[in-house]
């Protein structure tokens, strides 16, 4: 199986490949390069790899030194990756969608020494800060033509172009190759491998400190949990490297088995890819599975006529036959007969989308509606669901290959205690491993805390935040409400309402609430956006100030209406809504909103006595105006 060392370290896992499982002729990675797909080797890219470290060692990066990403995927990141981890150094990677604010904290907070940046996009965001952040010492953009951009910027940082820094770097190898392979023997399981920075219920990023062990030794216990990924799958890889899901889950799961990571160019142009390099495996979000469902029963169910029937009667086949295997019986000739009819006139045209060689899906990044997964279930593509945060390298649970229970996030991977708390009184239920695992057993619900291989190191520079969610025991604090469902672990809660976004994307509602409520025009806000594409608000404006404004009597307030459709209003808060929105990240920002008339009370129980929203009670009290927030938005579209 190529199962990892105990003791090894991520620069452990290229060599690894090309020492036992394929030739450095074979190839690793694959990308596309204005029409044609083009295929990159293990010899390749190592000495490109090499290239790098040679020339960070002669500018003077050293061990521990942290180096920054701000990248899309492709074969630059793995480059760069795996060059600074091979000498020691940490990946910061930077989410290229955060804001100049959050982009100026991150370099400073983790003393970014280097950043790649991928496009002028991101690069004009970066001189925009770079001057801010005095442990910078090289800005590297991977992109032509860069310098039109800093002409007149005063960077007090150097500027290397990537393409030039290879070439550099590929005379510098001879010089330092030795140096290179001490550096690479002398990293520790123990040592740090990457900061990956996740926004706090503050405002105020925080970088979770992975460390090679923890990386490598999830990639270990998950691959016996899917045992059947081998050296000659074929992964399409679309969600962000500066993610640690994808990270793990597609790259570091790839470097371990020697499969093929091949990069899509776009979420746009994912299903055109998936066509074209035909995968076998890919990590994705919900959302993706959501809308290939919803797009496959659109097309199959206004097909009209004979279409619309053969389309129902082989799902209806699909579920039956489904039923019966997850039963663990065996069907008979007719059900047999029909499903291969079935698979025949539908089944095989949904998976022709695919690609036509997919094995199965991995979902993380937030929990997959249970009639989504039963559908691609139905049709006969597998989809496992995974469980796990940043602060846990991401995997603490994930669905065995042959045991799927729809709505559960699978069985707890090897080397860890999982266990649920009373919320209140901090009794713990019960403590799960892989081992002591029973199909039959169900659980009272509680928090999810958990101890082993893949709690963090901590949060970088914040040793009190750290003491807050990993307690003496050792126990990490997840904050998710959940309970063991037939032997699996099942979320149901967030026990601080952090929304999750249909792409995987964390938005903690308080930090930007508090930024809109910068706005005088805004007394209330409560935000919308779990399992939804973006988010949208309800607000309520101080009734003075509408008053004052619009010239109103007391009258307007008592109208039955609860919410306010004037126009005039409502483009007068949109005016401040677009001002501080420019201070989020494009994720968290408010893309529609509705206006109520009058505040969220305690006598309608929608707040606390401490004036804390009651998520679940406004969400059901205005569930109509919200879901039509987003039928407006999609009618827009």
């Amino acid at each position: 199986m190529n199962i990892i060392a105990e003791q090894s370290t991520i620069p452990g896992l290229i060599r690894n490949i090309v020492a036992t499982i394929h030739p450095d002729t074979h190839t690793f990675l694959k990308h596309k390069v204005k029409d044609e797909w083009v295929d990159i080797s293990y010899k390749q890219a190592i000495e490109k790899i090499d290239a790098i470290s040679a020339w960070f060692l002669e500018i003077g990066i050293q061990k521990d030194d942290r180096l920054a990403l701000m990248i899309e995927n492709g074969p630059d990141y793995i480059y760069y990756d795996q060059a600074l981890q091979q000498i020691g150094a940490v990946n910061t990677s930077i989410y290229p969608t955060l804001s100049e604010a959050d982009v100026e904290y991150i370099l400073n907070d983790s003393g970014a020494k280097t950043i790649l940046v991928g496009n002028p996009f991101l690069f004009r965001k970066v001189i925009k800060v770079a001057n801010n952040c005095p442990s910078l010492i090289r800005l590297i953009p991977a992109f032509d033509d860069f310098a039109k951009y800093t002409e007149k910027a005063n960077l007090t940082a150097g500027v290397t172009g990537f393409d030039d820094l290879i070439n550099e770097g590929l005379q510098l190898v001879s010089k330092y190759y030795k140096a290179i392979e001490t550096a690479r023997d002398a990293i520790l399981p123990t040592d740090l491998s990457c900061l990956i920075y996740t926004s706090g219920t503050t405002g105020t990023p925080k970088g979770v400190m992975l460390t090679h062990s923890n990386l490598t030794q999830n990639v270990k216990w998950s691959l016996v949990q899917i045992p059947v990924i081998d050296k000659d799958d074929l992964f399409l890889s679309f969600l962000p490297l500066s993610h640690v899901f994808e990270r793990m889950a597609t790259y570091y799961i790839c470097m371990n088995k020697g499969c093929t990571i091949a990069f899509a160019q776009s979420l746009e142009l994912l299903a055109r890819n998936m066509m074209e390099v035909k995968p076998t495996v890919v990590c994705c979000v919900p959302r993706l599975l959501e809308r290939i469902h919803d797009k496959a029963i659109k097309n199959g169910m206004s097909a009209g006529g004979i279409k619309t029937k053969i389309f129902a009667w082989a799902i209806k086949t699909g579920e039956q036959a489904r039923l019966v295997n997850e039963a663990g019986k065996k069907p008979g000739i007719i059900l047999i007969a029909k499903h291969a009819l079935a698979e025949k006139l539908v089944f095989s045209k949904i998976k022709e989308k695919t690609g036509g060689r997919l094995k199965l899906l991995v979902s993380g990044g937030g929990a997959l509606p249970k009639n989504v997964g039963e559908f691609f279930g139905n049709v006969g593509i597998k989809v496992l669901e995974g469980f796990g945060l940043t602060e846990t390298s991401p995997v603490m649970a994930v669905t065995e290959n042959d045991r799927i229970i729809y709505g559960t996030v699978g069985r707890i991977i090897p080397g860890l205690e999982v266990a649920i708390q009373n919320i209140d009184t901090q009794q713990i239920y019960t403590v799960q491993t892989h081992d002591n695992f029973n199909p039959d057993f169900t659980s009272e619900e509680g928090e999810i805390i958990v101890r082993g291989h893949c709690v963090m190191k901590g949060y970088w520079n914040k040793p009190q935040e750290t003491a807050a969610v990993i307690d003496k025991d050792g126990w990490f604090h997840t904050g998710d409400i959940g309970r063991f469902y037939r032997g699996n672990l099942q979320i149901t809660d967030r026990l601080k309402n952090m929304l999750v976004n249909a792409y995987g994307k964390n938005v903690y509602p308080t930090p930007v609430e508090n930024t809109y409520l910068k706005s005088p025009k805004i007394e209330q806000i409560f935000l919308i956006g779990d399992k939804r594409e973006y988010i949208t608000a309800i607000i309520v404006p101080p009734k003075e100030l509408l008053q004052e404004t619009f010239k109103m009597g007391n009258n307007f307030f008592e109208k039955p209406d609860v919410f306010i459709e004037d126009k005039e209003i409502i483009d007068w808060l949109a005016q401040d809504i677009k001002r501080y929105s420019a201070e989020l990240a494009k994720f968290e920002r408010i893309k529609n909103f509705v206006v109520k008339r009058n505040p969220f009370s305690m006598e309608a129980g929608e707040i606390t006595p401490t004036l804390k929203a009651k998520r679940k009670v406004i969400e059901k009290n205005y569930a109509d105006a919200i879901n039509e927030m987003y039928l407006q938005e999609a009618d827009a579209e």
